[in-house]
């Protein structure tokens, strides 16, 4: 369980660092950052097509870190 945990969390890191990342337009144009922004799309994507479109910020990365620490309390 441990393994899985550690992948866990280090993907809430891809998604705060996306998120970090989307404040910071002088690094759009890195290989990485759009490597990191794909990581974290995986799981933004269908979280943003759910949540309602007139909001003023993108909730769906506090969102599914919620739910993945839900998940590691769960199991």
């Amino acid at each position: 369980m441990g393994i899985i945990r550690l992948i866990i969390d280090l993907y809430i890191f891809v998604i705060i660092l996306d998120t970090i990342l989307s404040f910071l337009p002088q690094y759009r144009h890195l290989s990485w950052v759009s490597t990191v922004r794909k990581a974290a799309d995986f799981t933004l994507r269908p979280i943003r097509k759910q949540m309602p479109a007139d909001l003023p910020f993108d909730f769906s990365p506090l969102v599914a870190i919620i739910l993945l620490k839900l998940f590691i309390a769960i199991f």
